[in-house]
Protein backbone atom coordinates (compact mmCIF):
# COMPACT_ATOMS: atom_id res chain seq x y z
CA UNK A 1 0.00 0.00 0.00
CA UNK A 2 1.39 3.36 -0.99
CA UNK A 3 0.60 7.01 -0.31
CA UNK A 4 1.89 9.29 -3.06
CA UNK A 5 1.76 12.95 -2.12
CA UNK A 6 2.98 16.31 -3.34
CA UNK A 7 5.49 17.99 -1.05
CA UNK A 8 7.98 16.93 1.56
CA UNK A 9 6.89 16.43 5.14
CA UNK A 10 9.35 17.81 7.63
CA UNK A 11 10.05 16.53 11.13
CA UNK A 12 7.49 17.65 13.67
CA UNK A 13 4.28 16.62 15.39
CA UNK A 14 2.44 15.81 12.15
CA UNK A 15 5.28 13.54 11.04
CA UNK A 16 5.38 11.80 14.43
CA UNK A 17 1.63 11.16 14.34
CA UNK A 18 1.81 9.89 10.75
CA UNK A 19 4.64 7.54 11.67
CA UNK A 20 2.64 6.24 14.65
CA UNK A 21 -0.25 5.21 12.39
CA UNK A 22 2.03 3.89 9.66
CA UNK A 23 3.63 1.50 12.17
CA UNK A 24 0.21 0.07 13.03
CA UNK A 25 -0.94 -0.55 9.44
CA UNK A 26 -0.72 -3.99 7.82
CA UNK A 27 0.22 -3.98 5.03
CA UNK A 28 2.46 -1.05 5.78
CA UNK A 29 1.89 2.33 4.19
CA UNK A 30 4.86 3.39 2.09
CA UNK A 31 5.13 7.09 1.38
CA UNK A 32 6.38 8.53 -1.89
CA UNK A 33 6.81 12.29 -1.99
CA UNK A 34 6.87 14.11 -5.31
CA UNK A 35 8.18 17.66 -5.55
CA UNK A 36 5.96 20.71 -5.55
CA UNK A 37 5.99 22.22 -9.02
CA UNK A 38 6.61 25.83 -9.93
CA UNK A 39 4.91 27.97 -12.55
CA UNK A 40 1.36 29.08 -13.15
CA UNK A 41 -1.37 27.28 -11.20
CA UNK A 42 -2.28 25.25 -14.31
CA UNK A 43 1.37 24.33 -14.90
CA UNK A 44 1.83 23.32 -11.26
CA UNK A 45 -1.24 21.12 -11.43
CA UNK A 46 -0.09 19.47 -14.66
CA UNK A 47 3.47 18.81 -13.49
CA UNK A 48 2.41 17.51 -10.09
CA UNK A 49 -0.27 15.36 -11.71
CA UNK A 50 2.33 13.84 -14.05
CA UNK A 51 4.62 13.13 -11.11
CA UNK A 52 1.82 11.51 -9.09
CA UNK A 53 0.81 9.26 -11.98
CA UNK A 54 4.41 8.34 -12.77
CA UNK A 55 4.86 7.18 -9.17
CA UNK A 56 1.88 4.79 -9.44
CA UNK A 57 2.32 1.16 -10.35
CA UNK A 58 0.72 0.51 -13.76
CA UNK A 59 -1.71 -2.01 -12.26
CA UNK A 60 -2.43 0.00 -9.09
CA UNK A 61 -5.89 0.57 -7.71
CA UNK A 62 -5.73 4.37 -7.44
CA UNK A 63 -7.69 6.28 -4.80
CA UNK A 64 -7.51 10.03 -5.33
CA UNK A 65 -8.16 12.25 -2.33
CA UNK A 66 -10.33 14.89 -3.90
CA UNK A 67 -12.89 17.36 -2.58
CA UNK A 68 -15.39 16.01 -5.13
CA UNK A 69 -14.91 12.43 -3.95
CA UNK A 70 -17.19 10.26 -1.85
CA UNK A 71 -17.63 11.32 1.76
CA UNK A 72 -17.79 8.05 3.66
CA UNK A 73 -18.36 7.21 7.28
CA UNK A 74 -15.64 5.16 8.94
CA UNK A 75 -17.80 2.04 8.60
CA UNK A 76 -18.39 2.72 4.90
CA UNK A 77 -14.68 3.33 4.37
CA UNK A 78 -13.90 0.03 6.07
CA UNK A 79 -16.22 -1.73 3.59
CA UNK A 80 -14.72 0.07 0.60
CA UNK A 81 -11.20 -0.58 1.83
CA UNK A 82 -11.93 -4.31 1.95
CA UNK A 83 -13.32 -4.15 -1.59
CA UNK A 84 -10.24 -2.27 -2.80
CA UNK A 85 -7.94 -4.82 -1.19
CA UNK A 86 -9.95 -7.68 -2.71
CA UNK A 87 -9.11 -6.32 -6.16
CA UNK A 88 -5.67 -7.90 -5.72
CA UNK A 89 -4.08 -4.74 -7.10
CA UNK A 90 -1.66 -2.61 -5.09
CA UNK A 91 -3.44 0.30 -3.42
CA UNK A 92 -2.10 3.77 -4.23
CA UNK A 93 -3.59 6.81 -2.47
CA UNK A 94 -2.88 10.17 -4.14
CA UNK A 95 -2.78 13.59 -2.47
CA UNK A 96 -2.26 16.58 -4.73
CA UNK A 97 -0.71 19.93 -4.07
CA UNK A 98 -2.21 23.32 -3.30
CA UNK A 99 -3.80 23.57 -6.76
CA UNK A 100 -5.51 20.20 -6.45
CA UNK A 101 -5.42 17.23 -8.81
CA UNK A 102 -5.12 17.55 -12.56
CA UNK A 103 -7.92 16.04 -14.64
CA UNK A 104 -5.79 13.09 -15.92
CA UNK A 105 -5.25 12.08 -12.28
CA UNK A 106 -8.99 12.20 -11.60
CA UNK A 107 -9.63 10.21 -14.79
CA UNK A 108 -7.04 7.57 -13.82
CA UNK A 109 -8.47 7.16 -10.32
CA UNK A 110 -10.44 4.00 -9.64
CA UNK A 111 -12.04 5.75 -6.66
CA UNK A 112 -12.22 9.28 -5.28
CA UNK A 113 -12.36 9.96 -1.57
CA UNK A 114 -13.10 13.21 0.26
CA UNK A 115 -12.28 13.83 3.89
CA UNK A 116 -15.07 16.39 4.07
CA UNK A 117 -15.91 19.84 2.83
CA UNK A 118 -13.40 21.63 5.02
CA UNK A 119 -9.99 22.60 3.71
CA UNK A 120 -7.19 20.65 5.43
CA UNK A 121 -3.45 21.32 5.29
CA UNK A 122 -1.95 18.79 2.89
CA UNK A 123 0.44 17.42 5.49
CA UNK A 124 -2.42 16.87 7.92
CA UNK A 125 -4.40 15.04 5.21
CA UNK A 126 -1.68 12.38 5.27
CA UNK A 127 -2.26 11.86 9.00
CA UNK A 128 -6.05 11.81 8.63
CA UNK A 129 -5.84 9.24 5.84
CA UNK A 130 -3.44 7.00 7.77
CA UNK A 131 -5.69 7.14 10.85
CA UNK A 132 -8.77 6.28 8.82
CA UNK A 133 -6.97 3.38 7.10
CA UNK A 134 -5.94 2.08 10.52
CA UNK A 135 -9.54 2.45 11.74
CA UNK A 136 -10.81 0.65 8.61
CA UNK A 137 -8.44 -2.23 9.28
CA UNK A 138 -9.53 -2.40 12.91
CA UNK A 139 -13.22 -2.43 11.95
CA UNK A 140 -12.62 -5.07 9.27
CA UNK A 141 -10.80 -7.28 11.78
CA UNK A 142 -13.82 -7.23 14.09
CA UNK A 143 -12.50 -4.72 16.62
CA UNK A 144 -15.51 -3.04 18.23
CA UNK A 145 -16.18 0.35 16.69
CA UNK A 146 -17.08 2.89 19.35
CA UNK A 147 -19.73 4.60 17.21
CA UNK A 148 -21.55 1.42 16.19
CA UNK A 149 -25.18 1.49 17.20
CA UNK A 150 -25.23 5.22 17.79
CA UNK A 151 -28.47 6.85 16.57
CA UNK A 152 -28.21 8.96 13.43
Amino acid sequence: MKLIAVGKMKAGPERELLDRYRQRLRPSLDIVEVPQARGSPAEQKRREGDALLNACAPNAFVVALDEGGAQLSSLQLAERYQEWQASGRPLNFLIGGAEGLDSPVIQRADARLSLGKQTWPHMLVRVLLAEQLFRAQAIASGHPYHRAGRPD
